[in-house]
């Protein structure tokens, strides 16, 4: 099986390594191109605040993966970037995937996110023309499984999210929340999902930094309790010294927050930084009112709220399992497509050079030339129907391939 997948994710490296290796979608079409040209086949790439993963299928999939590597480190410019990288072949690239889509190896187990950046990846990658049979099947298989996993185990059903689990840890260092000010940056899936998160902790005011106000616009009546901060003057907000907590999640490719532009503080402040990139200077933690927290901090407080996940992911496991099995099998079957297709071809072949035969002997009208050619089409499929059905229902893989030998002997295909 020509599959295999080569990244990195936040099981084998640190927030540092990560942000250095994400796309954005310009990368991707650029990173696509390159590899193709190296002579990979199909090309997705799935790249997350927790991942940067390259799935591919091409003949020589060893050779693959060493071009793969290779081009992280070369288009990345990171000499040590082989150090964090992974590799799966065949059926446990598959199993990654799957596990990967129903949000089982996410930071938040069952996380709905993942789903929805797997279909957006493959989409992305097949309106490049990069992928083609084997991994659109693969792809549209291991989405259908994680919307199963889901609707089965109401795994997602949990009340657990990123911006759960970021402001559940600043409960726990501040203690309570109430009546705190908070400065929110960006007004992305993750941001939105925080603020109705703050609104049942009951803070003060939620200021909200973004660039465009439209789409603040669109929340301003669903709550009493924010404001509309210019993304320009976010500094400014800081240097009020009325902010408690800032928590910024934008797609930028840089640093929304930086070190030097920082102003003085007096009070202190809680820095949440959701965002991969990072969006937040972590030389703002060496203030002395200062404390800043990434994705990779949620990781500890994560695993005290999985217990009842890890439950409803056993179910989960069986589920992925046996659509993998389908999966496998799929791919064997269609490993004898090419020679379903050449019988038809051969029988195509005697077909015309029969009727061509028949024609030039005997003069007969259309309507006669047609009837011929039915009773001589259904007479050559009779042929070869025995065969193409032993050979698909041929589950051993030793027996197909034997069969596959014998009708390529036998018919010359």
């Amino acid at each position: 099986m020509n599959i295999a997948v080569v990244g990195i994710n936040h099981n084998l490296s640190p927030i540092s390594i990560r942000e250095k290796v994400s796309f954005t979608d310009a990368n991707k079409i650029e990173a696509i191109n390159i590899l193709l040209d190296k002579g990979i086949d199909e090309i997705v790439i799935l790249s997350t605040c927790n991942r940067s993963e390259i799935y591919i299928s091409c003949e020589n999939f060893g050779k693959g993966v060493e071009i793969v590597k290779n081009f992280y480190e070369e288009f990345f410019e990171l000499d040590n970037i082989k150090d964090y990288l992974f590799s799966k072949k065949s059926e446990e690239a598959i199993n990654h995937l799957f596990i990967v889509t129903s949000g089982l190896d996410s930071v938040v187990l069952g996380e709905d996110q993942i789903l929805g950046q797997v279909k957006d990846s493959h989409e992305f990658a097949m309106k490049l023309g990069a992928t083609k049979k084997l991994l659109n099947k693969l792809f549209r298989e291991a989405i259908t499984t994680a919307k199963e996993v889901k609707t089965i185990t109401k795994i997602s059903q949990q009340p657990l999210s990123i911006s759960y689990i970021g402001i559940k840890l600043l409960k726990e260092k501040i203690g309570s929340l109430k009546d705190k000010n908070i400065l929110i940056i960006g007004l992305g899936k993750i941001n939105l999902l925080t603020i109705n998160h703050l609104e049942e902790e009951k803070v003060g005011t939620i200021y909200i930094a973004n660039r465009s106000v439209d789409k603040f616009k669109e929340i301003q009546n669903k709550y009493n309790n924010i404001e509309y901060v210019q993304y320009k003057d976010r500094y400014n907000v800081l240097r009020d010294n009325k902010i408690d907590i800032v928590i910024s999640a934008t797609s930028a490719p840089h640093l929304v927050i930086k070190g030097e532009d920082m102003p003085t503080i007096n009070n202190h402040i809680y820095f949440m930084d959701l965002a991969l990139p990072r969006d937040i200077d972590f030389k703002i933690d060496e203030l002395k009112h200062a404390k800043v927290y990434c994705i990779d901090d949620l990781k500890e407080i994560q695993h005290k709220n999985d217990d009842m996940r890890i439950s409803l992911s056993k179910k989960a496991y069986e589920i992925i399992n046996e659509k993998i099995k389908e999966f496998i099998l799929w791919v064997d079957v269609s490993n004898i497509d090419p020679t379903i297709q050449s019988l038809n071809n051969k029988c195509f072949e005697i077909k015309e050079d029969t009727l061509d035969y028949i024609f030039r002997k005997i003069e007969l009208n259309q309507r006669e030339q047609k009837i011929i050619d039915k009773m001589l089409t259904s007479a050559l499929k009779r042929l070869i129907r025995e065969p193409i059905i032993n050979l698909k229902q041929a589950k051993n893989k030793g027996k197909r391939e034997e069969y596959i030998k014998t009708i390529e002997e036998l018919f010359a295909t």
